[in-house]
């Protein structure tokens, strides 16, 4: 299954993880990222309300780190703005993109180090706040 996503500097494609690169629901609830899903569908985006709906706070750093690596699509290390703005979809296909405003929220509330940019340790710190 394949979906795309565009804006004006970054096309990507998001579809089935590769054989050894895990899948959110290998690591979340499908039922819990439905309903978080839903949630956000239409009100304003969340980061730390979401990650606590689809039960991440819970998680130990370990497992919130490998959520990180499957959101970050370009495997970089890091998550950018660009990636930032579908975020939603990475945890499943009927996520929205966020807004210019949700994506510099986001951002602000995660870059710590203040490069533009969500570092692992950054997202796990925002996750475990």
């Amino acid at each position: 299954m394949l979906f795309f996503c565009f804006s004006l500097c970054t096309f990507c494609v998001l579809s089935v993880p590769p054989a050894g690169k895990m899948s959110m629901t290998d690591l979340l609830k499908a039922e819990e990222i439905k309903k978080a899903l839903e949630a956000f569908a239409a009100e304003t985006f969340d980061p730390k309300k979401f990650f606590e709906m689809v039960g991440m706070k819970a998680m130990t750093a370990e497992n919130v780190k490998k959520v990180f690596q499957v959101l970050d699509v370009d495997g970089s290390g890091f998550i950018e703005e660009e990636e930032l703005k579908f975020v939603l979809k990475g945890f499943g296909k009927e996520g929205r993109d966020l807004t210019d405003a949700e994506t510099r929220a986001f951002l602000k509330a995660a870059d710590k180090d203040g490069d533009g940019k969500i570092g692992i340790d950054e997202f796990e710190v925002l996750v475990h706040e």
